[in-house]
């Protein structure tokens, strides 16, 4: 079963959905089976990669909420990720373009790191001190290496406009085909979908049921008028031989 991730590292719901999810996932008897894909969002796809500033302006600015609003928000955010036991950061943080980070979780896929990667992202984004918008691609090749990629590779991402763009707004558009207005937003098998920062219980209960409705293979022997049931095929204690 594939599970399949709309996120934004800009989005604290989507670090506290991420946590929850994962919590509901390593309960899961059939956790072997489940494959988990992020796919890319952003919240902010207008913004200019230079352009950064205050977490607190920015929602003041964008929702029109005072300042003390933004703070009590924040505050909320703080003891939500805290139940989850993820470090979070109230006060100081800033909010910016995340289109490159994006770009370089589609390389980290290639190289199988993307959960690594996109684990680093989320915690450097709101628990440390250090911006990953203000520190330059280096910043962000600095983390792209924490997670197992190439220093090589990842600066060749980000110095490419061009790079794994395309992949991104594939993504984006799968969303908004999926009726994803935001996010995080969980699709599993593209048949049932969980939007929102829920509760470990209903992640457990999505994942129960998905697996559950999975369709049973139907094999298909001897199709047509020169099928062949019987048609040699090899197994575990070797390949069948003609005899005769």
């Amino acid at each position: 079963m594939r599970v399949e991730i709309w996120s934004d590292i800009a989005c604290p719901w989507c670090y506290v959905g991420k946590a929850r999810f994962e919590k509901a996932l390593a309960a899961f008897p059939h956790r072997d089976g489940v494959e988990v894909v992020h796919r890319s969002f952003e919240l902010d796809p207008g913004r200019a990669k230079d352009d950064v500033q205050p977490v607190l302006t920015m929602l003041t600015k964008k929702y029109g909420m005072s300042e003390a609003q933004a703070r009590a928000g924040e505050e909320n955010l703080g003891a939500q990720a805290a139940a989850e036991g993820l470090p979070y950061r109230t006060e100081g943080r800033d909010h910016g373009n995340t289109f490159d980070m994006h770009r370089l979780l589609h390389l980290a896929k290639e190289h199988g790191r993307q959960d690594e990667l996109i684990q680093l992202l989320y915690r450097a984004n709101f628990a440390e001190e250090r911006s990953v918008f203000t520190g330059g691609d280096e910043r962000l090749v600095e983390l792209a290496v924490a997670a197992g990629l190439d220093a090589d590779a990842a600066r060749a991402v980000l110095a490419d406009p061009a790079a794994y763009a395309d992949e991104v707004r594939a993504d984006e558009r799968a969303a908004a085909e999926l009726g994803a207005g935001g996010v995080p937003f969980f699709v599993l098998d593209r048949t049932y979908g969980v939007s929102g920062a829920q509760p470990a219980e209903v992640f457990t209960q999505a994942l129960t049921q998905a697996w559950g409705e999975r369709a049973p293979l139907k094999l298909l022997d001897g199709v047509g008028d020169g099928g062949n049931g019987d048609a040699a095929a090899c197994g575990p204690d070797g390949c069948a031989v003609p005899q005769g």
